[in-house]
């Protein structure tokens, strides 16, 4: 009888903890948030250009961690993102270069789709984890960026392209703010109200039992695989736009935040969990890190510390009981 009673207790607790989780990144986000408009009342961080800025720099983050979270909710990763955004950046601008706008939209989206497609592909037929196949593709990414500019920039000229994708908007709201809108909106959708999502959140809870059910985990993983492909690259557009011009340096270490801004926003490191709201609040809670730590005056090393200590609270607040 004893043992019966605590039984209850227990699974309380559990919900309780699982409860807990599930609003630690909001909390988060207002104690640094209410912290830096103390301490740097003084510096500008409350001033409205600055935490425009904030959401305009961190609008990639948020766009790679919406394709992010299906794939660690699926239960893989892909560590292929920041590299998948530079060569896209870099694609985009040479076919804009020589064959104007709509051809470049469209290279740069190809090359997402492409990539995502291969992870997919070793992924789900070839059975590689996709931890390997993706830090492989990120170095085969990276170095075809570099190779096929020769390490120069890659100019964008198309003041169309550039005002869409970057410096432009729409009356007062930036067009990368209109992005990440848009990117998160339709993620939030998909996940949460089709059945495309519920497979997904299935397949990374218990593929078995997910394909017990009819569902091919195949299929789910590759398309998740290949839709953060897209995402990654679109975002290398994003940053081809707000810097007009193509460069294989674009997105660099960009997986690290994207990884961590998905999983302080809830989503769970071993599947089946996921939220887009909760990752885009994760992101935009880093780079509220990022320009605090900016306006303090710490160098870059510092906020490299920074950064790998808030990757690695995030593992541990992922971690399931």
């Amino acid at each position: 009888m004893p043992d019966a009673d605590r039984t209850p207790g227990r699974r309380l607790a559990a919900l309780q903890g699982l409860e807990w989780r599930n609003y630690i990144i909001y909390i988060g986000f207002a104690a640094t948030f209410l912290f830096f408009a103390v301490t740097l009342s003084d510096s500008g961080f409350l001033n409205p250009s600055n935490l425009v800025n904030i959401v305009n720099q961190t609008a990639t983050i948020s766009v790679i961690a919406v394709g992010m979270t299906f794939v660690i909710a699926s239960a893989e990763i892909d560590l292929s993102v920041g590299a998948v955004a530079g060569l896209a950046s870099v694609t985009t601008a040479i076919a804009i270069s020589h064959f104007g706008l709509i051809p470049g939209i469209v290279a740069g989206l190809a090359t997402g789709a492409a990539i995502g497609a291969l992870n997919g592909v070793l992924v789900t037929v070839v059975r590689i984890p996709s931890f390997l196949v993706t830090l492989g593709m990120l170095g085969i990414a990276h170095g075809t960026a570099q190779w096929i500019t020769k390490s120069a920039p890659q100019p964008i000229l198309n003041d169309t392209y550039n005002a869409v994708f970057g410096s432009g908007g729409l009356g007062p709201i930036p067009s990368l703010i209109i992005w990440t809108f848009v990117l998160v909106l339709i993620g939030v959708i998909v996940l949460n109200k089709t059945a495309f999502g519920r497979k997904v959140l299935a397949t990374g809870g218990n593929r078995m039992a997910a394909e017990f059910s009819g569902i091919s985990t195949k299929k789910i993983k590759f398309a998740v695989l290949m839709a953060c492909g897209v995402t990654a690259a679109l975002a290398g557009m994003l940053y081809a736009g707000r810097l007009s011009s193509g460069r294989y340096q674009w997105g660099t270490g960009d997986e690290l935040s994207a990884i961590a801004a998905v999983i302080l926003g809830g989503t769970s490191l071993a599947g089946g969990r996921g939220s887009v709201i909760g990752a885009l609040v994760g992101s935009l809670m880093i780079g509220l890190i990022n320009n605090g730590l900016i306006l303090a005056g710490l160098e870059a090393s510092q906020q490299e510390m920074i950064r790998g200590v808030i990757i690695i609270a995030a593992v541990a607040l992922g971690r399931r009981k």
